[in-house]
């Protein structure tokens, strides 16, 4: 894929912002802007799927309305005839993939949510940690625009893995931070029951907090290859296949 000049200043840009260490919500508002000017649209929000409840919460948004949105949160989610099928896509997807724009533009979703602010044409990416849905990029146009290309779409797909692990890494460093004392307690309980090494356990907690392997192998002095022995040898005493469920093993130990 070729890009311009400026798309691919705007990409590296963007790229920087993933691997910055960014919050959570600074990091999706941060990827919105860039992305509203690498796409030329006008309109941004974002959101971390909540499974306890259901619902989209965590809400980001750039250039629409908050009552408009609090509207969605609280009826318009619940009958959102698209984004449930956006939701199962692993790719960027146009809202125009998953149904005709003349039927689109009869529902109740599009005429009283979407069109309250201007939204017209769409596309969404959707970011998982193993099954889960841990956040979103929801990109519109306004009507006076084209709705997105194949290449945009490809554009969009080429920055998502990059969001994908930014949003891993701050969701993880947040829950961290938020129950530090209980999670410290659990990763002490699931590492006796398991019977992990100090090493293990030292392992464990660095990957709960977002590093990554090589960070790992600077913060101990270890190699890369050792790493990833200890981690082999810790997802098999915790019954697990990857890092992306080490959290969730940990706290329901």
């Amino acid at each position: 894929m070729n890009l311009t000049t400026k798309e691919t200043d705007l990409v590296f840009s963007n790229m920087a912002d993933l691997s910055y260490g960014y919050g959570s919500n600074e990091l999706r508002r941060r990827v919105g802007l860039k992305l509203l000017d690498l796409l030329g649209a006008q309109y941004f929000a974002s959101y971390v799927w909540n499974n306890s409840q259901n619902a989209f919460c965590d809400r980001v948004s750039i250039n629409m309305s908050d009552d408009n949105l609090g509207a969605y949160e609280q009826y318009f989610q619940y009958c959102d005839p698209i984004t449930p099928v956006l939701q199962r896509r692993r790719k960027a997807t146009s809202v125009s993939e998953i149904m005709p724009r003349s039927r689109f533009e009869r529902t109740e979703f599009f005429n009283d949510f979407l069109a309250n602010d201007g939204l017209h044409f769409g596309v969404n990416f959707y970011a998982y940690s193993g099954g889960t849905n841990i956040g979103d990029l929801r990109i519109w146009r306004g009507k006076n625009k084209e709705d997105f290309s194949h290449r945009e779409l490809e554009i969009l797909d080429a920055i998502g893995p990059g969001f994908t692990n930014a949003m891993r890494s701050a969701l993880a460093r947040e829950t961290t931070a938020q129950g530090k004392v209980d999670l410290v307690s659990a990763l002490e309980q699931a590492a006796t029951g398991a019977m992990l090494t100090a090493r293990e356990k030292e392992i464990c907690a660095a990957v709960l907090a977002g590093l990554s392997d090589q960070q790992i192998a600077a913060r101990y002095g270890i190699s890369f290859t050792t790493v990833r022995s200890h981690l082999k040898h810790i997802y098999g005493k915790l019954g697990i296949s990857g890092r992306t469920q080490l959290l969730s093993r940990v706290i329901t130990h």
